[in-house]
């Protein structure tokens, strides 16, 4: 016997709502199992309640009023559909569904213990130490004040400093070796988010002996980019600003891999060099290394913090980045 369109969609909507469990047309599917169970306040309500004897009693240990707790009882019977608490002048006691629901709510509070047990165990870990990974100018001239201060707030923190140039602080980051970094180049590596946190200048600089320091004009751009000069490795921030500042260098004098090595190879008349101000405070001041003016030339960057995309700081590494922005 045929069977018409119209009966065979009623026969489906039948079958579909008997495995439902009888659910009509146009009601929601059952919400998730946070709404179908009370909350570990009102679980822990409830086991204070057997616990004392008493609404009264159990909200003052929980630090709540008798009206709050008592609201917090009635919504979780309507909740589960059961009566809970009986109340009376001589006390609260619990009916026999309240009892059981008791012993079962013992267990979830027990399993949320320990899952806080375990949550502050990984943030013991987490907070225990930080590492940092910078460029070489920031290294050497500002993170040791900032980590001192670190140490101050966080004196159990054990911390270590991976210095290198900006294109190993990126890696270093990508790869899950370090926490939080700082670099120093024209824009932020691929995979990571930032926040500027200061700014510096570059300088040209030589020994005094060298024809540039006793020059009346500036140095011109197209003079300074033709002129071999005592440089940082490729991929530092310092040779990053400076090349496209100029759009182009010549090739080095000396290539070296440190600040510290490009001051001490200037100081000693190699030649010229271009370095961050914050580097060289102590040796313009005595007169070991001399300022050449530039003109036309702008050699201002941006010093940021660095961590991978997403994954803003938080324990330490917040604290630390939190300590740079009074730079």
């Amino acid at each position: 016997m045929g069977v018409s369109a119209e009966e065979s969609t009623d026969g489906r909507a039948a079958r579909s709502g008997a495995a439902g469990g009888g659910r009509g047309a146009g009601e929601p599917a059952a919400a998730g199992i946070a709404h179908r169970v009370p909350d570990l306040g009102a679980l822990e309500l409830l086991l204070a309640v057997a616990r004392l004897g008493s609404l009264g009693r159990a909200a003052r240990e929980l630090g709540i009023t008798q009206p709050a707790a008592s609201s917090r009882i009635r919504s979780m019977e309507r909740q589960l559909g059961v009566a809970l608490v009986d109340r009376s002048p001589r006390g609260s006691r619990l009916t026999d569904a309240g009892a059981l629901v008791t012993d079962w709510a013992r267990r979830v509070v027990e399993a949320a213990e320990a899952f806080d047990a375990g949550a502050q165990a990984l943030r013991d870990r987490r907070d225990s130490r930080l590492r940092v990974a910078a460029s070489m100018t920031i290294a050497e001239y500002l993170l040791p004040g900032w980590l001192i201060a670190l140490r101050g707030q966080r004196p159990d923190t054990a911390v270590s400093l991976l210095a290198g140039n900006s294109t190993a602080v990126a890696e270093r980051l990508l790869t899950g070796e370090a926490d939080l970094g700082f670099v120093e180049g024209l824009s932020v590596p691929a995979g990571l988010d930032s926040a500027v946190i200061a700014h510096d200048r570059l300088i040209v600089v030589t020994a005094p002996g060298h024809p540039w320091a006793r020059r009346r004009a500036p140095l011109e751009g197209p003079e300074l980019a033709a002129t071999p000069l005592i440089l940082r490795e490729e991929g530092s921030g310092t040779r990053q600003v400076l090349d496209a500042a100029l759009g182009g260098l010549a090739r080095p004098l000396i290539e070296l891999s440190s600040t510290t090595a490009v001051k001490a190879a200037a100081v000693s008349g190699a030649g010229p060099a271009v370095l961050s101000e914050l580097a060289l405070g102590e040796e313009l001041s005595t007169h070991r290394l001399v300022s050449v003016p530039l003109s036309g030339v702008e050699l201002r960057r941006a010093l940021r913090a660095v961590w991978p995309t997403g994954h803003r700081p938080t324990g330490p590494a917040r604290d630390l980045l939190s300590l740079t922005r009074g730079v």
